[in-house]
């Protein structure tokens, strides 16, 4: 099963899609999604849902990932035809400085370029090292032969085009998985794995499940709306990594508490009995700095009791990196929270 969903996560991250800019995304979910045998119905803001019957004994299990990612947007052209960004999701411009790229334009032409400071060469700049990384002092430079906004204006590019960074993805002979966009395809791939763990296993759930692919996570209303069926809803999303927080990136982390609160304490105590139980390697984490889908659901006022867990990623929102044991983990995890009657 790991084999699968490295691959499945290696395809997923190739993919550019921005929070707002995921029809090419989960169009390829809907194919993964159909070959395991189940159906992929969207919502009218393109969230992805999946519903697998089980014996209908207890009321439902959602079970959420988010397939939208960090990106950026034509804000203005310059007058030299290179291009001002505005961000999608929250990241550092140090994160990206020097990150190829491709911008996609409204009638379907693909642009590549890099993303650099305005001053991008210590052989002409002699203050580049007090040079503030900051939206402002960024731009794109394009591929192509443009030296007005007259010119780039003339490839079709325009005000509100999506751009997206290269992943850069690599495995490791020792097990790392690093790319960027590992927040959240990572988890993706693990959606697609349960999926395909209980395709293959035939296990009966003793709820109705519903698999939840969303696509506004990234920017804060990712699974907002939750089907009122809906009793518990499991988010997997990445482990962060950092001072004080136990989470390596062969654990699975299961999140105490993020920026939205507390997560329900059966919940995290189920989670907590299970990995125990199941001899798999866990931490316990606070993120003050963090939100889910889960998040986003009880934000918006979700009646429903809600979780988070996710493998241990490294640099998160930068180069990232986790390892295949920390997929595992959260594989496992979660597999074995879908299968306990719920008390």
């Amino acid at each position: 099963m790991i084999d699968y969903m490295v691959k499945k996560i290696e395809e997923l991250v190739t993919i550019h899609s921005p929070s707002g800019y995921t029809d090419s995304v989960m169009t390829y979910v809907e194919g993964e999604v159909a070959k395991l045998g189940y159906k992929l119905e969207r919502t009218r803001k393109g969230v992805g849902y999946v519903s697998v019957s089980g014996s209908g004994n207890m009321p439902s299990l959602a079970v959420a990932a988010h397939v939208d990612t960090l990106g950026a947007m034509v804000r203005s052209i310059n007058s030299d035809g290179t291009i001002r960004f505005t961000s999608i999701g929250g990241y550092l411009m140090s994160s990206v400085n020097g990150e190829y790229c491709t911008l996609y334009t409204r009638d379907g032409k693909q642009y590549t370029g890099t993303i650099l400071s305005l001053q991008p060469s210590v052989h002409a700049y002699p203050k580049i090292r007090e040079f503030e990384l900051i939206e402002e002092n960024m731009h794109i430079r394009l591929d192509e032969m443009v030296a007005s906004k007259e010119d780039t204006e003339s490839l079709g590019i325009e005000v509100g085009n999506i751009i997206g960074f290269e992943p850069r993805f690599q495995q490791t002979a020792s097990g790392y998985i690093k790319s960027r966009h590992l927040d959240d395809k990572a988890s993706v791939g693990i959606l697609l794995g349960l999926l395909k763990n209980l395709k293959e296993s035939a296990i009966v759930l003793p709820y109705d499940l519903k698999m939840i692919f969303s696509t506004y996570e990234e920017v804060g209303h990712g699974a907002a709306f939750i089907p009122g069926d809906v009793e518990r809803l499991l988010a997997i999303d990445m482990g962060t990594i950092g001072d004080d927080l136990a989470c390596t990136e062969e654990d699975v982390s299961i999140c105490v508490k993020d920026s939205s609160g507390p997560y329900d304490q059966g919940m995290v105590n189920e989670l907590l009995a299970l990995a125990k139980s199941n001899n798999l390697a866990y931490a316990l984490d606070v993120y003050p700095r963090y939100s889910s889908d889960a998040s986003a659901a009880l934000r918006a006022g979700a009646n429903i009791r809600a979780a988070l867990i996710g493998p241990g990623v490294h640099a998160s929102h930068h180069m990232e990196r986790t390892h295949i044991n920390g997929l595992k983990n959260t594989f496992e995890l979660a597999k074995a929270y879908m299968q306990i009657i719920d008390k």
